[in-house]
């Protein structure tokens, strides 16, 4: 679908731009990069990026040092009395269990509170239910389980903030629960313990943390008390700083805004990754096939987080939890290359169902339903995904029972899904998320009433015009501005990701010199591109058929910069988001 480009105001002062240029003249020195001549063309687009970003120049040495630090984690609501209701476990020795979820941020919280209070000297077990066998989150039936176990505390992470009548159950049969979760709140809270920046009354400043967030956050508050009042004879081996590179892959892969202190805690997690001593981390590196020490935020998001999320979609996520616990290499090892093999068969099942969904759902409305008995249930959100990137509307995908059927939604950034959700929350029996992706549960008899009553919230939201996909562009740049010391300073911007974008730049008057398809079926295109004197190489992803024999000679394009690295070598490319004919030449 054609985008449209949003670009910036060019701004007329750039007073405040200058006040970069002692910034960027420090930081290419200690690169031992050479020094432009005029340094004020690159303090210009950093200092327009950062702008487009809501980040005035003054901040940038803040910034791009990631210098907001870890707040005082008992500033969150509930955070004192789930501290002391821990310690009291661990002072009477009584079973906890951890209870988590079966996607990458659920596994990681599991591993990093069950790795914390074990260093506290708890007696703790972790819970990951099944996606089929136990749906997502609390159930009556697992907490009768840990119940019959002799599990006296539950602490819930990256799930629960919606699990009122289980929270009721788990009182009534005499099991304490603390819930860690993120997601968006309902009107009325289970009746626990809740750590959630989200619910009234919390003053936790920043409100966006993930699940393995929240736990990392309850990892220092209880370090902290075992600092101030020891529960042995001396403080416990206890360090929050060694769980940061937990705390970055669940972080990555949950796509929670990679900004405030969700940047600070993953700019320091992929550290962690990249010096790790996790066997299991290392195992999954080179099955993702990068380096260990150039694990970035994509790698955690097309390359590890994939392959942990493949565990609980078609098997059990507890592999990917064994996984991120194991010191053993050989084990580790033997998950590793499961999981991969597992995440190729992600990849089939996920590939065949969408093209079965696109050929079928209607795609002419406000939003997307595509329901049927042959979408597995673990692919459920990765197709809805994918219609919605496709055809920009809020899709959701449902795996369609005789009797009660299980779906997944994604959204697009104009149309709020959890809100919408809760519009009509009595046609589910179940659901939960936030406002880009959801879950649900509901009776199969009740998907036509579904998908008529939130195309109605979506039309009133929309108005007459549907919406058109953007994209948006953070400067006009030439070829000739395209330079290792641009590269280097845009580097410091790391880690990207959700509401930290990699910056997007355009070009125009380009001229194709050469292109040719990548891929088994040519889904992508390596090109050859020259302006004026100056020519570069890029990628267009999934551009392929849509530009197979239509190529137009003069181009405009819209792209981000980065280094291509491949086989021990690196060279500076353009990763290509949108390609148009140039501007005049009548072509399109």
């Amino acid at each position: 679908m054609p985008k449209n480009w949003l670009m910036p105001a060019v701004p007329t002062d750039l007073a405040g731009y200058e006040s970069l240029i002692p910034w960027v003249e420090t930081s290419l020195r200690r690169a031992a990069l050479l020094l432009p001549p005029d340094p004020r063309p690159l303090a210009r687009v950093i200092g327009q990026v950062l702008t487009n970003r809501g980040i005035a120049p003054s901040d940038a040495p803040a910034y791009f040092e990631s210098a907001a630090g870890d707040d005082n984690p008992f500033r969150l609501k509930g955070m004192s009395e789930s501290v002391n209701r821990i310690r009291q476990a661990i002072r009477a020795g009584e079973p906890i269990a951890v209870y988590g979820d079966y996607d990458v941020d659920g596994v990681t919280s599991t591993a990093l509170l069950v790795t914390a209070l074990r260093a506290l000297g708890a007696n703790v077990t972790a819970y990951i239910p099944h996606r089929v066998d136990d749906g997502y989150g609390l159930n009556n039936d697992s907490l009768t389980q840990l119940h019959e176990q002799g599990i006296k505390l539950v602490i819930t992470v990256d799930c629960g903030v919606r699990a009122n009548s289980e929270a009721d159950y788990a009182g009534a049969i005499g099991l304490d629960l603390i819930v860690t979760d993120h997601h968006a709140v309902p009107d009325v809270l289970p009746r626990a313990t809740i750590i959630n920046p989200k619910q009234p009354g919390c003053e936790y400043p920043f409100k966006e943390l993930s699940g393995v967030g929240l736990a990392y956050k309850l990892a220092q508050a209880l370090a902290l008390a075992d600092e101030r009042a020891p529960l042995g004879a001396h403080p416990s081996a206890l360090a929050p700083a060694s769980l940061l590179d937990l705390v970055a892959l669940g972080t990555v892969a949950d796509i929670v805004p990679l900004r405030g202190e969700n940047r600070s805690l993953v700019r320091r997690g992929l550290k962690g990754i990249n010096e790790t001593k996790r066997v299991g981390i290392r195992e999954l590196i080179m099955k993702a096939g990068v380096p260990l020490g150039q694990v970035n935020a994509g790698t955690i998001g097309f390359g590890l987080g994939p392959r942990l999320n493949a565990a609980g979609r078609l098997e059990h996520a507890k592999l990917a939890y064994e996984l991120l616990m194991s010191d053993d290499r050989v084990y580790a090892e033997n998950l590793a290359t499961r999981l991969d093999s597992v995440n190729r068969e992600r990849q089939e099942l996920t590939k065949s169902c969408f093209q079965h969904a696109r050929e079928h759902a209607d795609t002419s409305g406000p939003i997307i339903v595509a329901a049927d008995p042959s979408y597995p249930q673990g692919v459920v959100g990765l197709i809805a995904g994918r219609l919605a990137d496709e055809f920009y509307r809020p899709a959701l995908v449902i795996e369609q029972g005789e009797k009660l059927s299980k779906g997944s939604a994604r959204s697009i950034p104009e149309f709020d899904l959890i809100g919408a959700l809760d519009e009509i929350k009595d046609v589910f029996l179940k659901h939960g998320g936030h406002r880009a992706a959801a879950g649900f549960t509901l009776e199969t008899e009740r998907i036509s009433e579904l998908k008529e009553r939130l195309a109605t919230v979506a039309s009133r939201q929309f108005g007459d015009q549907l919406p058109q996909p953007s994209l948006r562009v953070d400067a006009a740049l030439t070829f000739s501005e395209l330079d290792r010391p641009l590269l280097f300073l845009l580097e410091q911007m790391e880690p990207f990701g959700a509401e930290n974008a990699s910056p997007v730049f355009a070009a125009h008057g380009i001229t194709v010199m050469g292109h040719r398809a990548l891929g088994k079926e040519g889904d992508h295109l390596r090109l050859t591109l020259r302006q004026g004197k100056v020519v570069r190489e890029g990628i267009a992803f999934r551009m392929g058929k849509q530009w197979a024999g239509k190529l137009p000679q003069q181009i405009d394009l819209a792209f981000a910069f980065e280094w291509n690295e491949y086989n021990g070598s690196r060279a500076m490319q353009l990763n290509v988001k949108d390609i148009r004919p140039a501007a005049g030449t009548g072509q399109g």
